[in-house]
């Protein structure tokens, strides 16, 4: 209550600093663990290990070089961000919670939403900048050894990390403000990953067989999976005519351009994690937090 006696402007200057004072403390308590720099390195160090494993001087599709070399990055990160991202997150205000740490940050001059959206930010700082710097020390290594440097592939595949990192963040924060326990939290994040993972092609075609659906349908009803949507996205730059993908191409490449498709890979999964987001935000704000 004495905290609503504060005059509006001053109000707001105490809520941006609280926002970036929960940003800055997150930020630093993440780059003291351990998990962030195992994390990164593990990254860093897969580059490493395409690049001496010789996969730049193999040909596939008419890929060669560095181009070759990110399409197998990105379809490694379509398995392991995810689950990395949501089992990580999905702690972050239950986990506050159980800790008696929202007690504290309660008694401070910082709003609930400051303390979320603070906490959104760093996860999402934390998380992806780690995957562009080995994406980009890629690119300075391929410089180095006068390799051909694929400019498109390397901008839509920044912008295809960033969305579902952003997409599974949402998530994240969204299950972790409705659990009531870390446990909870974790069980509901990999069932999620599980069925996400499995509806990217073995339950559609099951589907398709089993109830003799429409092909157009259950795949229209496949591409609302962000990891599908994903997954097509860094194909389409990589097979321009999805060929990988047998007859659920035509179906793709039909009904939109290769182009439109390309905006829809990045734009859909960042407002999806948006929109998870801002409805784990107004629960937070909304309900019983201690």
């Amino acid at each position: 209550m004495l905290f609503g006696l504060i005059p509006k402007k001053q109000r707001r200057r105490i809520m941006s600093k609280g926002f970036k004072s929960i940003l800055v403390l997150d930020l630093n308590q993440s780059l003291r663990s351990k998990g962030f720099w195992i994390y990164s390195i593990l990254f860093g160090g897969f580059v490493a290990f395409m690049f001496v494993s010789g996969i730049t001087e193999t040909q596939i599709i008419g890929f060669v070089g560095l181009g070759r070399l990110m399409v197998t990055f990105m379809q490694v990160c379509m398995v392991i961000i995810p689950i990395y991202v949501l089992i990580t997150v999905v702690r972050s205000i239950v986990g506050d919670k159980e800790s008696n740490v929202m007690e504290y940050m309660l008694s401070l001059p910082v709003s609930l939403s400051n303390f979320y959206w603070g906490k959104f930010i760093a996860k999402f700082i934390v998380i992806y900048i780690p995957l562009f710097v080995s994406l980009f020390a890629a690119v300075i290594w391929g410089t180095i050894t006068s390799l051909d440097i694929p400019w498109d592939m390397f901008a839509l595949y920044s912008f295809l990390l960033a969305a579902m990192v952003f997409c599974f963040l949402g998530i994240g924060m969204f299950i972790s403000v409705y659990a009531r326990s870390q446990e909870m939290a974790v069980s509901s994040a990999f069932v999620l990953w599980l069925l996400l993972v499995a509806f990217i092609d073995l339950l559609l075609m099951g589907m398709m067989l089993k109830f003799r659906m429409n092909p157009s349908l259950v795949i229209g009803l496949g591409m609302l999976n962000p990891l599908q949507v994903f997954r097509v996205g860094v194909l389409v730059l990589f097979d321009p005519k999805l060929t990988v993908m047998g007859p659920a191409a035509y179906f793709v490449l039909d009904t939109v351009s290769r182009g439109v498709f390309i905006v829809f890979s990045v734009v859909y999964p960042a407002l999806l994690g948006f929109l998870f987001g801002w409805l784990g935000n107004r629960r937070f704000n909304r309900k019983d937090i201690i």
